[in-house]
């Protein structure tokens, strides 16, 4: 190679090299947080948030600090001035509301209901049960015996749990078979959208508190979703008959060759 073709290749791939680079710092310095950044660095309760968050959904589905408590999250100096959005730490009533700001459904759920409804006379709030910080994804795991006993017996929810935890695996059990019909390009909208709305309706009993319309509604959602399974099971065989005929069909070719050829054996002799 010609030394001029080596300066124009070291050239090219310096240029490259640099672009990337910036590419890097600059996609960095837009995901970057302020809010994270400084208290990150701080001891104690003020980095405490931070160390907590990082575990949580939240930080999973990058909902940072200024979702809540408002504030500029690109500008350290003027971060927490209140012209520019900073709230502070949300008091105990107005916790359901911050929340409901993305959780809108939710909030509804919650209000409508025993707990919402003890709002500000002692009942609990989102953060009773969720977290603050580490906020944990919405399951059945957040209803035990260490939460609920912070304000009542944990019989009656117990016996909600139970209710509950077979609807919930029964959902996650056809959520992954609908998966996998996708996967293999079969229709599965309908039964789709069917999952959707029975799912929707499984949450919203995360907030009720009343045992038997618990255990009469999840009886309820279960028939729904056995309707999709029997849905599902009917293309499963369809598909297994389809797998067997074609089977039964190679096996038919396999066996007209062999009598094809036993008889060609016949007439050489």
């Amino acid at each position: 190679m010609k030394p001029v073709c080596i300066t124009r290749s070291v050239l090219y791939l310096s240029t490259l090299l640099f672009c990337l680079a910036v590419s890097v710092i600059t996609s960095h310095a837009a995901q970057e947080n302020v809010c994270v950044t400084c208290h990150s660095s701080l001891p104690g309760k003020y980095g405490e948030p931070v160390t907590l968050w990082k575990t949580s959904i939240h930080a999973e589905n990058s909902i940072y600090c200024h979702e809540c408590h408002g504030g500029d999250p690109k500008d350290m100096a003027n971060a927490m001035k209140p012209d520019r959005g900073f709230k502070g730490v949300p008091k105990e009533t107005a916790i359901p509301e911050t929340c409901g700001r993305c959780h809108v459904g939710v909030l509804k759920d919650y209000l409508g209901r025993a707990h919402g409804k003890r709002l500000g006379t002692g009942g609990p709030t989102c953060v009773t049960c969720h977290g603050n910080h580490a906020v944990r994804k919405a399951s059945l795991d957040i209803i035990n015996e260490k939460s609920c006993t912070q304000c009542h017996s944990y019989e009656r929810a117990r016996l909600m749990k139970l209710a509950m935890q077979e609807t919930e695996g029964q959902i996650t059990a056809l959520d992954a078979r609908i998966q996998m019909l996708k996967l293999h390009g079969k229709a599965s909208e309908g039964m789709e959208q069917g999952l959707f709305n029975a799912r929707n309706r499984f949450h919203t009993l995360f907030h009720d508190v009343v045992v038997e319309k618990v255990r009469s509604e999840s009886s309820a959602i279960r028939k729904d979703l056995d309707v999709i399974g029997a849905q599902i099971d009917a293309i499963d065989q369809a598909e297994q008959k389809r797998k067997m005929a074609g089977a039964a069909a190679i096996a038919g070719v396999l066996i007209a060759a062999l009598l094809f050829w036993l008889l060609s054996k016949t007439y050489d002799k």
